[in-house]
C-alpha cells in the first residue's frame, strides 16, 4: 500500500506539515517522489513513522529518535517491546493517580479515611517515573540498580512533612546558589552553604552518604547536558559553579 502525504497524515493523525518537516530534517524520507512531484510513502516508511510516534509519545526529542532509529544496531522488535514496557508503566502511573483521585473524593465525602501519606502516593510515583525517563539509564549505570531502587523506595515512603522538606530544600539550593554565583567564589560561605543544602537534599534519597558519590553526582551535572540545563536555566554557568562548590565541600579533586 502506498500513501501520499495527505493520506498518510490522515491515517496517522499527524499534519502534512509535520511529515514534510520530517522529510526536511531527514528523519522520515518518502520512498519516492512521483512524476507529479508528490511524496509517496510505502510500508517501510509507515513502520518508521509508527516508531517515531511511539518515541515522541515517550517524550524523546526528534534528534535522539533520529540517532536511535538510524543506528546500525536498531532492532524494530526490541524497540516495540521497549515501547510496550514503557506504555505499561505509563498506564500504571495513570491508574495510581486515578485511584488517588477516587480515594480523595471518597475521603472528602466522608466515606473513607485517607492518611496524609496516601494523599501523595500518586505524585511521588510520578516523580520517580519522570526521573527514570529522564535520567534512569545514566544513574543506574553509575550507581547500580540496587542503589537506585533503594532510593526510589525511600522516596515512596516519605511522609507529607518529609516531602515538603525535600521541596523546600530544592528551592533553597537554587536561591542560595544564585546568590553565591554573584560572588564568583565557589569556596565562599554562600557557595558552601549551597553545597551543604545539596547534601541534606540527597540524604532524603540516598541510603548512605559518601563524599566521593556526592562529587561524582556534581560532575554529572556538568557532563550531562540535561542536568546542566536544569541548573543553567536559572543562571548560565550555575551547574559548573555548583560542581566546583561541591568538590571544595567534599575535598574531592577533579
Amino acid at each position: 500500500m502506498e500513501y501520499t502525504v495527505q493520506k498518510l497524515g490522515r491515517m496517522a493523525c499527524v499534519s502534512a506539515r509535520t511529515l514534510r518537516y520530517y522529510d526536511e530534517i531527514g528523519i522520515l524520507k518518502p520512498e519516492r517522489i512521483n512524476s507529479s512531484g508528490y511524496r509517496i510513502y510505502g510500508e517501510a516508511e509507515v513502520n518508521k513513522l509508527q516508531q517515531i510516534l511511539f518515541y515522541r509519545e515517550l517524550g524523546i526529542s526528534l534528534e535522539n529518535i533520529k540517532n536511535i532509529i538510524e543506528s546500525p544496531s536498531f532492532d524494530r522488535i526490541k524497540a516495540l517491546q521497549y515501547h510496550h514496557k514503557k506504555l505499561l508503566e505509563k498506564r500504571k502511573q495513570l491508574d495510581i493517580l486515578i485511584n488517588n483521585v477516587e480515594k480523595t473524593i471518597a475521603a472528602s465525602e466522608g466515606r473513607i479515611y485517607m492518611t496524609d501519606k496516601e494523599k501523595f502516593e500518586g505524585f511521588k510515583q510520578k516523580l520517580i517515573d519522570e526521573n527514570e525517563k529522564k535520567y534512569g539509564k545514566e544513574i543506574r549505570e553509575k550507581y547500580g540498580d540496587g542503589e537506585v531502587d533503594r532510593s526510589n523506595k525511600k522516596l515512596k515512603s516519605m511522609t507529607k512533612e518529609q516531602y515538603g522538606q525535600v521541596e523546600k530544600l530544592g528551592s533553597d539550593i537554587i536561591e542560595t546558589l544564585k546568590q553565591a554565583f554573584k560572588t564568583g567564589n565557589p569556596a565562599g560561605e554562600l557557595a558552601q552553604k549551597a553545597a551543604d543544602l545539596h547534601r541534606q537534599w540527597l540524604s532524603f534519597f540516598w541510603g548512605s552518604y559518601s563524599k566521593e558519590a556526592h562529587a561524582g553526582l556534581a560532575q554529572m551535572y556538568v557532563d550531562d547536558k540535561r542536568f546542566t540545563e536544569y541548573y543553567d536555566k536559572e543562571q548560565p554557568g550555575l551547574a559548573a559553579f555548583l560542581r566546583d562548590a561541591i568538590l571544595i565541600y567534599t575535598g574531592v579533586k577533579k
